[in-house]
């Protein structure tokens, strides 16, 4: 089974920076209201947690959440300059707890999705890539100067594909598939000009889906397309996906294009995963803009509570509840708060 059996589901819930505060308690109250047991951990990460304590991400919230082995996080202020000691909670999350698969579900909403019958997964490697935090300056400078316009500087940032990685989220992405019940995937890469690292990345994928296909799996349908084509068609033709796996960087960004088919980024839930360990979290940022005023919409939250109801606790009647729920306070028209979204969604969970 691809989810965990568990007999009472435990959540670490961490709201963060900026309208974090305000959307994660809405997203706990709803799974509060699905699962009356559910028992609730608090525990800090983020930019002003670094600010208060020195570290963007305490052992305490790690240990809370492995004790849980489910975390929901809100958002994170994340400078865009360098901080002496600082690296971002989320990708702390990520690599501390070895969450090395990022799920990506994009469907169309009523009212808020421009076009319907669009229904996706992209899965991203989660751990390596452009974001395994291999950055240097390859000049011999003092740090201090690194800013001086007048000088020439070289900064390298290192890509890293395994074998071993890429094969593990292409398990990941068969298993979800599976469970799923979905049969089309489509591998995005750039092997034509990175050949090495995507071209081991695009071979290790197919290596475990042949596989399964040789083991006698039947209805599994493989195709493969470069990064900007596949950017392309995700504008044009989003009908086409079913189901993408692809490296971290090209992940990332693909992922939010395809967010504005469901409705923009506001929207789009997502779930860091590993194994038997997951930590959901909103796609959008901090929003410093509207941060306390009461006005941050809450389903991208929501919705990813409802993906860890689906895919780590294995309850998937339950987060259809959720997710019936959300389509009918989105058809009804979206009230202008976050209390009054809540409350609608509570409304229609009855």
């Amino acid at each position: 089974m691809i989810g965990l059996e568990v007999n009472m589901p435990k959540l670490c819930v961490m709201p963060g920076d900026g309208i974090g505060q305000e959307v994660i308690p809405a997203a706990a109250a709803v799974l509060q209201a699905v699962f009356p047991d559910l028992a609730i951990v608090e525990a800090e990460a983020g930019w002003a947690c670094f600010q208060k304590q020195g570290v963007s991400v305490p052992d305490s919230t790690l240990a809370a959440i492995r004790e849980c082995g489910a975390g929901l996080f809100g958002a994170v202020s994340s400078p865009s300059y360098q901080v002496e000691g600082y690296r971002s909670a989320i990708l702390t999350l990520r690599q501390e707890l070895n969450l090395y698969a990022n799920i990506r579900p994009v469907q169309s909403w009523p009212t808020v999705s421009p076009r319907p019958n669009i229904d996706m997964i992209i899965v991203r490697e989660n751990s390596e890539g452009l974001y395994s935090g291999r950055e240097r300056i390859a000049s011999s400078i003092p740090k201090s100067e690194i800013r001086n316009q007048e000088l020439e500087i070289t900064a390298v940032a290192e890509r890293i594909i395994t074998r071993s990685a890429s094969r593990r989220i292409a398990v990941k992405t068969l298993a979800l598939m599976h469970s799923q019940k979905r049969h089309k995937l489509t591998i995005v890469h750039k092997a034509n000009v990175l050949p090495l690292t995507d071209g081991l990345f695009r071979d290790s994928v197919r290596e475990v889906f042949n596989a399964e296909v040789q083991k006698g799996a039947e209805g599994i349908e493989i195709d493969e397309l470069l990064v900007d084509v596949a950017a392309l068609k995700m504008v044009g033709e989003p009908e086409r996906f079913d189901t993408l796996v692809t490296t971290n960087l090209f992940g990332d960004i693909l992922s939010d294009a395809a967010s504005y088919w469901g409705g923009g980024l506001g929207l789009a839930p997502s779930l860091n995963w590993g194994d038997n360990i997951a930590v959901a979290e909103p796609v959008h940022g901090s929003a410093p803009d509207i941060a306390g005023q009461g006005i941050a919409n809450p389903i991208a939250a929501i919705l990813s509570g409802a993906m860890l109801a689906r895919y780590v606790w294995g309850l998937g009647k339950e987060a259809s509840r959720v997710e019936t729920a959300v389509y009918n306070t989105l058809a009804a028209g979206l009230p202008s708060t976050t209390q009054g979204i809540l409350q609608s969604i509570l409304n229609h969970l009855h």
